[in-house]
């Protein structure tokens, strides 16, 4: 992959990976150790997370296809090499509490095998991001507001627990900000009356609405 052409996205937008719509790639030893080594490329590079997660679920039967998703991560590598995570130095000033922000977002049943949607989600303590993760959520969602709201209850989970780690050390912040680019998702959020089309994630509407 040293001479390959460089890639300026880590993986095309269009492009969905299924567990039967290739012949089963003839190295799967090879696979499992690239991928492996790509989990660890994700600890300094969050713009990897998603598409790392993406072929990391086909660890147990590979195919050609999710090879060539690979290849394009390594060649995404290949010409992203000067990127990384610029860490900012934070004054701890009761004068000025530190800001902790957290964005989450969500890609709606675009697992072709079960139809689960995966969610991400990053946390910035003042300019510095700190924490951030992509996984598949453990149910299918009936709707993209549903994905989103998922997502959204696990960002205030991962902000809260900065929170209390935060009381413990004496460390002053302000109230945290969650970001989340769904309209019905932030209105569901502020309404205090649960509808017929939201009974099913109602702990969530609690918790998030709660916190």
């Amino acid at each position: 992959m040293e001479s390959a052409k460089p890639s300026i996205a880590h993986m095309a937008t269009t492009y969905r990976l299924t567990k039967t719509e290739s012949k089963a790639f003839d190295n799967p030893t090879m696979y499992k150790s690239v991928v492996g080594a790509l989990q660890y490329a994700t600890i300094t590079r969050p713009d990897l997370a998603y598409s790392v997660n993406r072929v990391w679920q086909f660890m147990g039967n590979p195919l050609e296809q999710h090879l060539v998703a690979v290849k394009r991560i390594l060649r995404y590598l290949q010409g992203t090499l000067n990127l990384g995570i610029h860490l900012k130095p934070v004054v701890f000033d009761s004068s000025l509490p530190i800001i902790l922000t957290s964005l989450c977002d969500a890609d709606w049943a675009t697992n072709l095998d079960d139809r689960k949607s995966i969610s991400w989600v990053c946390l910035f303590v003042g300019p510095n991001l700190v924490t951030w993760w992509s996984k598949k959520q453990q149910t299918v969602s009936r709707s993209s507001t549903e994905t989103e709201y998922k997502s959204l209850a696990l960002a205030a989970q991962e902000i809260i627990w900065v929170e209390s780690l935060f009381s413990e050390l004496n460390i002053p912040h302000q109230v945290p900000l969650i970001l989340c680019d769904n309209l019905n998702t932030v209105s569901m959020s502020h309404n205090p009356v649960l509808h017929n089309r939201t009974k099913h994630i109602e702990l969530d509407l609690f918790f998030v609405r709660g916190k």
